[in-house]
């Protein structure tokens, strides 16, 4: 019995041992983006303002420039990839952080490999945590957070290892994991323990399982619904007229057209959204099961379907043509929110059955 503890023990110290080690590893990851978008080419990325530019602007200049070189000068049209919604302006996607630069594009291959490196060192952190309390490892917040942040990289590796263009998500995202680390280690650390009687059930795998699944694509579309809305106001103020910032020029301009993120954000949100209310369904049956009711309006059950309603309003208003593109996009960043206080708040300043679970 003593030597099981101690090896328990010892592996429960080897799991904050790799979580930390991991948290090291995205620092790396964090640096390297930095220097992708820092020395990637802002020369290259001029083509974007330029595709942006009013029509009519663009057939003059290239009638005087046609003018200049002769009558019969012919200028070949860029061949741009474009991404156009009904409704949305055609314009090209960026070239992404790296800017088209090989010295960029190397920095960004680099934080690709290290934020794979974390992500196994983390989850190597988890498996082993799971073994030391030799069940679910997410008994408690500390171990939810931990969990939270793996799934949502092996996600985005996940769209990478598909070929889906979402390196520019990569600096955002190891900031939210690094933030994410460093408040579990700080605040929510929990030492080892069994679980409460009422938690001894297999709907633990099943429906907190699927709760953390369901967040870290969340998590993507929501990164996803802010950058539109920033690439969207830059978008607008080009096509106006306008003269963006610098910074502006440097960032946003590297992003995929706003119709892109858009259409990545609705994608996602649409294919987890069937799963979260299966993980609403599984938490009612768990319910029934541990408590005698499937439904008692507890506050994290309460939370749980307002998100579902934040995010049944947001899919309906991408069907209603009064409510697409940012009026939606601010619909589908309360849902996040929602989820985002169902995650923390509930846990945190709401007394309920679901308490347990400890900060």
């Amino acid at each position: 019995m003593n030597l099981a503890a101690a090896t328990n023990e010892s592996l429960a110290e080897m799991s904050n041992v790799l979580v930390y080690s991991a948290m090291a590893v995205y620092t790396l990851a964090f640096l390297a983006h930095i220097a992708e978008w820092v020395l990637g080419s802002r020369s290259k990325v001029g083509r974007t303002a330029a595709a942006l530019t009013p029509a009519s602007a663009r057939a003059r200049a290239q009638a005087h420039a046609g003018r200049q070189g002769g009558g019969t000068a012919v200028l070949d049209k860029p061949k741009v990839v474009t991404r156009s919604a009904t409704g949305a302006r055609e314009v090209p996607d960026g070239p992404g952080a790296a800017g088209g630069d090989e010295k960029g594009d190397l920095y960004g291959r680099i934080a690709v490999s290290l934020t794979t490196l974390a992500f196994l060192v983390q989850a190597a952190g988890v498996v082993t945590r799971a073994l030391s309390v030799q069940r679910a490892p997410w008994g408690n917040m500390y171990e939810f957070s931990i969990t939270f942040s793996t799934v949502v990289v092996g996600a985005y590796l996940g769209f990478l290892v598909a070929r889906k263009n979402v390196r520019w998500m990569g600096l955002p995202l190891v900031t939210t994991v690094l933030l994410d680390l460093g408040v579990a280690v700080t605040w929510l650390y929990t030492e080892s323990d069994q679980l409460v009687p009422a938690l001894h059930s297999y709907w633990l795998w099943i429906h907190v399982s699927t709760a953390i699944f369901c967040g870290a694509v969340f998590y993507l579309g929501a990164v996803g619904t802010l950058l539109y809305l920033f690439r969207d106001t830059y978008e607008n103020k080009i096509e106006n007229g306008g003269t963006p910032s610098a910074f502006a020029r440097s960032v946003l301009e590297r992003l995929p057209a706003a119709a892109s993120l858009d259409k990545f954000a609705y994608r996602v949100n649409a294919a987890v959204f069937p799963l979260w209310t299966f993980t609403i369904i599984a938490g009612a049956i768990w319910a029934g099961d541990a408590w005698g009711r499937y439904w008692g309006w507890d506050a994290k059950e309460v939370w749980s379907f307002i998100t579902w309603v934040a995010y049944a309003a947001y899919l309906h208003a991408r069907a209603t043509a009064g409510w697409k593109g940012r009026k939606a996009a601010y619909v589908a960043l309360i849902a996040f929110a929602c989820w985002l206080f169902n995650y923390y708040g509930v846990n945190m300043f709401v007394n309920s059955l679901h308490s347990y679970a400890g900060v």
